[in-house]
């Protein structure tokens, strides 16, 4: 049992949605060639501006056309790219790499005239792998990520001297060298991860929240519903009437006792009745179902629960409040709250030994429901980022969840999370307080955020 069962009930499914498959490195949208055409325009601006000041603005001795030759094929790049007409277009991974690769190696040689590892300057090198983790697949950004590595370790074995005084030269101590070495390439290998990490958890949650929005329209379509069947009342009323028209003059132009005359008459009264309900239909859309819309709140949680009540696990329901009959208590029927719970009460199932509690505490001030059972309950590693998409939440076979078990993602409890707190609600989770055993998830509401998400108790 997953919580792929309760999303099905409205009419998705994670193999459509896609919500489970991982972005390799990154994995985002492909990179725009103006993006990779701006970000050169401005090194380029940078590297001869620092150029200019270091020989002109510092008077230190430095091979200013040597350095310009080599930003020049920069240049020379970017321009040819715009002539080529496609700076609006988006660029296919290989091409996004070796437009990456050669910043880099650009970079590097510039850097190598101008004094390779004694040149502060070296840490630009961390910016185009960066870039390249952040947005490229796995393969291509661990190319551009080995060119940055391999241009650094060229740099510790070849450059010119750094630009200084006239007639005068700095050298550091090898030792200082290859520590700078060392820390240049940690810091691209580093950045790089930071920056593939949070590409990872941005198109992760990216995901999650698609999921929630597709939830939510197909909400939208649900209750929109009583205004379509109130368009089919009126377009249907005019066909249906001529038929009940030849019906009827068909019955009187047979005999009584013509075996036609019966059939006939059944006609008319049928047609009759579908009138009827046409008539109901298209004068209060909006009512048809109020019977089923508002209805008693543990009705509403026995519709929760049922579901479950045949997994082997015993299911209670508890209503608690501050005086009156809980009995008296009616709620509308909001499909986003039902599949919200839902998710929650199968998960409590899934994992509980025996028994599972619903729980709802309706106080003045606020109304509190919880879901909790006598399971092993959250392990306490993922306890803290419980609530995320794609964090498993529980102890048993997390790997095999993994692999094969959309629920097993935590992407179901998020959606969940998410409805509940879309209307206000304060959404905690945590282990029971000993010495009972297992797990609980409690979510509170002031009662007039309740009145205002439209949900009366």
């Amino acid at each position: 049992m997953d919580f792929s069962q309760t999303f099905k009930r409205i009419g998705l499914d994670f193999k459509t949605l896609d919500l489970t498959a991982a972005p390799p490195l990154g994995g985002r949208d492909h990179l725009r060639l103006r993006t990779l055409v701006f970000l050169r325009w401005l090194a380029i601006i940078g590297q001869t501006g620092m150029v200019l000041l270091v020989a002109f603005g510092l008077g230190y001795e430095i091979n200013v056309g040597l350095c310009l030759a080599i930003i020049a094929a920069s240049v020379w790049l970017n321009a040819l790219l715009m002539l080529g007409g496609r700076s609006r277009s988006q660029l296919k991974d290989w091409e996004a790499a070796v437009q990456l690769s050669f910043d880099t190696l650009q970079l590097a040689v510039l850097l190598g005239v101008t004094g390779g590892l004694n040149n502060p300057f070296c840490l630009m090198l961390i910016a185009p792998p960066t870039v390249a983790a952040a947005n490229l697949p796995t393969r291509q950004g661990i190319a551009v990520i080995g060119v940055a590595l391999a241009a650094s370790i060229s740099l510790f074995f070849w450059s010119l001297d750094l630009p200084w005084h006239e007639g005068q030269s700095l050298y550091l101590p090898p030792m200082y060298r290859v520590g700078f070495l060392a820390a240049l390439l940690i810091g691209i290998v580093f950045t790089a991860g930071y920056a593939w990490q949070a590409a990872l958890e941005a198109k992760r949650m990216e995901q999650a929240l698609e999921a929630t929005r597709a939830v939510m329209e197909k909400e939208h379509r649900l209750s929109a519903l009583g205004g379509l069947a109130a368009a089919a009342a009126h377009e249907l009323g005019t066909p249906l009437g001529t038929i009940q028209v030849v019906a009827k003059e068909m019955m009187l132009a047979l005999d009584k006792d013509d075996p036609l005359h019966e059939d006939a008459a059944l006609l008319v009264s049928q047609s009759k009745r579908c009138r009827d309900i046409l008539k109901t239909l298209s004068q209060q859309p909006e009512t048809v179902d109020e019977v089923y819309d508002q209805m008693p709140l543990r009705a509403f949680l026995e519709e929760v629960a049922e579901p479950f009540r045949h997994f082997g696990k015993t299911i209670h329901i508890d209503i608690s409040t501050d005086g009156g009959s809980s009995s008296a208590i009616t709620i509308k029927r909001r499909p986003e709250w039902l599949h919200a719970l839902s998710a929650f009460v199968e998960n409590a199932v899934d994992f509980a030994t025996t028994q599972v509690w619903i729980r709802v505490d309706i106080f003045d001030a606020h109304v509190a429901l919880s879901v909790e059972d006598d399971g092993a309950g959250f392990s306490s590693e993922i306890l803290g980022r419980l609530g995320e998409p794609y964090v498993s939440t529980r102890h048993s076979d997390v790997k095999a969840q993994l692999r094969h078990k959309p629920g097993g993602m935590g992407l179901g409890f998020f959606i969940a999370k998410t409805l509940c707190e879309y209307s206000g609600a304060a959404v905690s989770f945590g282990n029971r307080a000993s010495p009972d055993r297992g797990a609980f998830v409690k979510a509170m509401w002031r009662r007039d955020q309740m009145q205002i998400s439209g949900l009366e108790l």
